[in-house]
């Protein structure tokens, strides 16, 4: 495995959802359901980028699932939902790479500040995100459905590194929809 090399990309729709949940769920405690995954991958696909090797072929060895949406009406927040790296490819800057791709992106679209949870006692993903910049903000106790407790971490962009944000097309587009009214007198609504 050490001569392969890594290549990360952007999550693409639909077809990458499958591998996704796969990889997500293989590895972290929380139990996802797929309209979870869709919230997050559909908005902001952008957001989130997957990992390959030239030795896993058409399968992930590593993901990482972020949304950004104005927090308070104050801020431009970024979030970190998800970071999964299948276990035979860590300690190898997978987990550094995914998060650092999203960073970036996230920067692109003017974030002030990025924020996620992770298990108080996953020593591997604090140290990760304290070596990029992340810092404690507070423990969650019994965040997760599985009791354990939580740290939010949080890292602050400086204002020069902020970038304007990006007008994205909506994903979706809105449908018109007629007023509803059960007033048997109104001659706007056809009788069945």
């Amino acid at each position: 495995m050490s001569s392969s090399s890594i290549v990360y990309r952007p999550y693409v729709g639909e077809p990458d959802l499958a591998q996704v949940m796969a990889l997500v769920q293989s590895e972290l405690s929380e139990p996802y359901v797929i309209y979870t995954f869709r919230y997050f991958l559909h908005q902001w696909p952008h957001l989130s980028y997957l990992a390959y090797s030239s030795e896993s072929g058409s399968n992930p060895i590593g993901v990482i699932v972020c949304k950004q949406s104005m927090h308070r009406d104050t801020y431009n927040r970024g979030y970190i939902a998800m970071l999964s790296v299948d276990k035979a490819w860590r300690k190898r800057g997978i987990a550094s790479s995914l998060v650092r791709n999203s960073i970036e992106a996230m920067k692109d679209d003017g974030v002030d500040q990025i924020v996620l949870e992770t298990e108080y006692d996953n020593l591997a993903a604090l140290s990760l995100y304290e070596s990029l910049g992340f810092i404690r903000e507070k423990r969650l106790y019994r965040f997760y459905l599985n009791g354990k407790d939580a740290f939010r971490l949080v890292l602050s962009i400086p204002p020069d590194e902020r970038k304007p944000p990006v007008t994205r097309p909506s994903a979706y587009r809105a449908i018109q929809v007629s007023d509803y009214s059960d007033d048997e007198s109104d001659d706007s609504v056809s009788s069945r």
